[in-house]
């Protein structure tokens, strides 16, 4: 079952249930921790999910330690705190508690506030380790559409990545001011702005220049001039095709924003510690992708706190495998289907998963780094899907491209 799946069938119970829902600890049980495991987090591992969170620098309030409902780990990193509210009230931070965990807990970079049905994620786009104010991403489980559920993959345990929730954050959070702005700019345009576009006619042709000051008397003519110029401007947009125009600019440059914003993250990174046992995942990786015959590319390695990252030379974005290795608990992703993994790896468990990049991915569990050995099909499948998608890249292109 996949992603969306989970959340509809979880929308179906949490209405079924919503009436019978009394109280904080029963808006828990019912409500929030269903949620929580719907985003891939085991409510049953302590280390994983941990209840009634204390944190070591807690300050003692009316007699007792100061705590957050959740905090939710991977791999041993605490990724967020969820505050929770009762069923029926308002899914707002209010005594400044959830901001103190935040701000304190350097490595958590996403907390919620919740009552069961509305989430509210908040992160820190205004300070650096300081929670905002407001949230960037309001989902509410009963009320939600395609964009809502795609917003909602990247907490998912399997997706999270800091970077990406990061930049998409930003996005979400000035796309909304910019649209509204717009919006009231088209619909009733403003004294600066008709100024600006009659100032910048003469750079369309030389013919529609105005000559002079552009005086009060000016702007007024414009003005219903400008009206139907937007109108007509948008009947133009909406009735062209623009796939091919825009879809691969703006991708490329979501990906340099990525990249950049993962150097200017190396010092965190570098905090992180690379096991035994994930070096020992990755030559064995390696050594499979040495066999083929697309291995004009060679893989690297990432460490990060969700996950350990197998790549192609030079570009983190270039992934095809990303480990899981906790000692509890181990799996990897794959870009591939489900139907093409489980093909591959007919001897193991193969869920479905939603990749954070859009693709289409499956999770394969494994018992220990010794199961890659047994694996080496799908690796290379895996190794050689994402080479063909850079083919026309060679070694001497990204040596080229590190060094500008």
């Amino acid at each position: 079952m996949g992603f969306t799946e989970d959340i509809i069938k979880l929308s179906e119970q949490v209405r079924k249930r919503f009436d019978q829902v009394i109280g904080e600890e029963a808006t828990k049980m019912a409500l929030i921790v269903p949620f929580l495991s719907a985003l891939g987090y085991d409510v049953y591992d302590p280390s994983e999910v941990m209840p009634e969170y204390v944190a070591d620098f807690a300050t003692k309030k009316a007699g007792q330690f100061e705590k957050v409902d959740y905090a939710l780990a991977i791999n041993g990193t605490k990724v967020m705190l969820v505050e929770a509210k009762a069923r029926g009230q308002k899914a707002e931070a209010h005594d400044g508690q959830l901001s103190r965990y935040f701000n304190g807990l350097l490595t958590t970079k996403v907390a919620i506030v919740t009552n069961g049905v509305e989430y509210r994620f908040f992160t820190d786009l205004r300070d650096k380790n300081v929670m905002d104010k407001e949230p960037f991403f309001t989902f509410n489980i009963l009320e939600y559409d395609t964009k809502d559920i795609d917003n909602l993959k990247f907490f998912h345990r399997d997706n999270f990545e800091v970077t990406a929730i990061t930049n998409h954050a930003e996005e979400m959070v000035y796309v909304k001011g910019m649209t509204q702005l717009l919006g009231n700019l088209l619909r009733s345009p403003s004294e600066e702005f008709v100024r600006f576009l009659v100032a910048e006619l003469g750079t369309v042709a030389p013919s529609y220049e105005i000559k002079g000051r552009i005086t009060g008397k000016i702007i007024d003519k414009f003005k219903p001039i400008v009206k139907k110029s937007i109108q007509g401007s948008l009947v133009e947009l909406m009735t062209r095709s623009l796939s091919q125009e825009i879809t691969q600019p703006v991708e490329l440059e979501v990906e340099q924003e990525i990249e950049e914003e993962e150097k200017q993250q190396e010092s965190q990174e570098s905090k992180v510690v690379t096991t035994a046992e994930e070096i020992e995942a990755f030559e064995k990786i390696k050594a499979i992708t040495q066999t083929s015959r697309s291995n004009n590319l060679e893989p690297q390695y990432k460490d990060t706190a969700s996950y350990f990252g197998i790549n192609l030379v030079g570009k983190s974005t270039w992934w095809f495998l990303r480990l899981y290795l906790s000692s509890q608990k181990k799996s990897f992703i794959t870009r591939l289907s489900v139907d093409e993994v489980k093909s591959l790896a007919s001897n193991f468990e193969v869920q479905e998963v939603t990749a954070s990049l859009g693709d289409a991915a499956s999770k394969v569990i494994i018992s220990s780094v010794s199961d890659f050995d047994k694996l080496t099909s799908l690796i290379l499948r895996c190794y050689e899907a994402e080479v063909a998608k850079h083919q026309t890249f060679t070694p001497d292109v990204i040596r080229m491209e590190k060094s500008a």
